[in-house]
């Protein structure tokens, strides 16, 4: 079996992840106004959507309703290894939300506010999953 890539084929090390209250609305407007293709658009339960990604050249966007804590940007960030950055934060006073998690998607996750209220996720890809598979 290869060896898993984290961060995954297909993204940077460092995302910026926008919340807006219509996703939908802002996935259509970057996608005509700033040429942005659409690779991703994972529904919510509300009809919105959970997670969307945006590509422009090898380089993404993710997008989502604003549903989340913090303002209205996340970034996300790969790091070799979440548990010992997570266990690096704690000890060095950041407040997280608890700590690294499987996620679904194949990456293992933590997320922490900054002094200024700005969430940021640490993850590193630890399993290769097809997106049909996934429901969002």
């Amino acid at each position: 079996m290869p060896a898993v890539k984290s961060p995954p084929a297909g993204s940077q090390g460092i995302v910026p992840y926008l919340l807006y209250k219509d996703a939908g609305a802002a996935i259509d407007f970057l996608v005509a106004a700033f040429g942005f293709d659409e690779r991703v658009r994972f529904p919510n339960q509300w009809g919105g959507v959970a997670h969307g990604e945006l590509g422009l050249g090898p380089d993404i966007v993710m997008v989502a309703d604003a549903d989340h804590p913090g303002g209205p940007s996340t970034v996300v960030v790969y790091v070799d290894d979440v548990d010992a950055h997570h266990a690096h934060a704690v000890a060095a006073g950041a407040q997280t939300e608890g700590p690294p998690e499987d996620q679904a998607w194949g990456d293992r996750v933590y997320a922490a506010l900054d002094p200024e209220g700005h969430r940021w996720q640490f993850h590193t890809h630890v399993r290769d999953v097809a997106i049909h598979g996934m429901d969002g």
